[in-house]
């Protein structure tokens, strides 16, 4: 048995004891190690309000990852050792048990994805795994659970193809735009960032140019003084999913400037109000692949230009028992995110 954190049927979240999982033919089993907490999705499931179906009770955590310790007999590209990305338990049907990707255990599974696809199986069977990567090994084990946030806002990033030294504005203070916001200064852009006014230092750290405070009364007058009379805003990625000040500052746009709503804080109630702007503008609305930026991910990390102690506390994981009060504090705000030691 293996201890995992469970959102039970009325949404509270508990330490249950549950069967180690064992691996198929194109699976490993991990060793789980570390896995980072989401503000965004984790606190929307814990609350029932996940957009997509979830049975409960579920297995918590999907940015974990975790060290091989047995291999499958299909299994061609995982060895023994290997640190793998978004790893998680299975669903534990005896127990009536599913998963919200299940990381938060102490033994979970990754798949052979791209050996299953070379045998011809199933896409169905593989696709969603492609999320499972080996990690540099230069990687340093406690920023590793990051990886998963990096990897879907990197490929988000580069998909809204921002020239490089635009303008940009990110609205939101949580850790996808502080990866944006990271991204935007890496690419050599005039970054402004409007969020929690509590959260000015950790954005001021990464070099951006500018911080406004979401609630400030006259917010795109003080982001026009800041962009100068004749300057506009080439592109806004909105890490929110709030149409309120992105509709605000939709006026600042240039002719044919980008706009990117990665947040789905309100998805039923968000809504662009095109005549906000003065000018045509362009929505972007294809996603991100995980797979796709891995590479980059891992060798930002390596070269330092990335340092997930802008996101959490490395010296000072949570423990796996004591994960409750870890998300206790996260829904007063007092960090972005806790890394969990399972």
């Amino acid at each position: 048995m293996m201890k995992a954190a469970v959102i039970t049927r009325n949404y509270g979240l508990e330490i249950w004891d549950v069967p180690v999982p064992e691996p198929g033919d194109y699976e490993v089993l991990c060793k789980t190690t570390y896995g980072a907490t989401c503000a965004g999705t984790d606190l929307r499931l814990m609350r029932g309000g996940h957009p997509n179906p979830v049975s409960y009770p579920a297995i918590l955590g999907h940015e974990s990852v975790g060290r091989v310790v047995a291999v499958g007999k299909k299994v061609r590209n995982f060895k023994e050792g290997d640190l793998i990305t978004r790893v998680g338990a299975p669903p534990v049907p005896q127990m009536r048990l599913g998963v919200c990707w299940g990381g938060f255990s102490e033994y979970s599974i990754a798949k052979d994805h791209w050996e299953m696809r070379r045998r011809g199986e199933n896409k169905v069977l593989w696709e969603k795994n492609r999320v499972n990567q080996v990690i540099w090994r230069e990687v340093e084990e406690r920023d590793a659970p990051l990886i998963i946030t990096l990897r879907e806002t990197l490929s988000y990033f580069k998909r809204l193809n921002i020239p490089r030294g635009s303008d940009l504005l990110v609205i939101g203070s949580g850790a996808n735009s502080l990866a944006f916001a990271r991204y935007g200064v890496l690419h050599g852009c005039r970054v402004i960032v409007t969020g929690s006014g509590k959260r000015k230092p950790s954005f001021e750290r990464i070099g951006i140019f500018a911080y406004l405070d979401y609630k400030t009364e006259n917010l795109r007058e003080e982001l026009r003084g800041i962009l100068g009379d004749k300057s506009l805003l080439d592109g806004i990625i909105d890490g929110v999913g709030s149409s309120e000040v992105l509709n605000t500052c939709l006026g600042m746009l240039k002719e044919n400037g980008i706009v990117g709503i990665y947040g789905w804080n309100d998805r039923s109630k968000s809504g662009i109000h095109a005549f906000s702007a003065e000018r045509s503008f362009r929505v972007y609305a294809g996603g991100y692949d995980e797979e796709e930026t891995h590479g980059d991910v891992c060798a930002l990390l390596v070269a330092g230009k990335i340092d997930a102690a802008a996101w959490y506390d490395k010296e000072i994981p949570v423990a796996l028992a004591e994960i409750g009060s870890a998300y206790e504090r996260l829904k007063s705000h007092e960090a972005m995110k806790y890394l969990i030691r399972m």
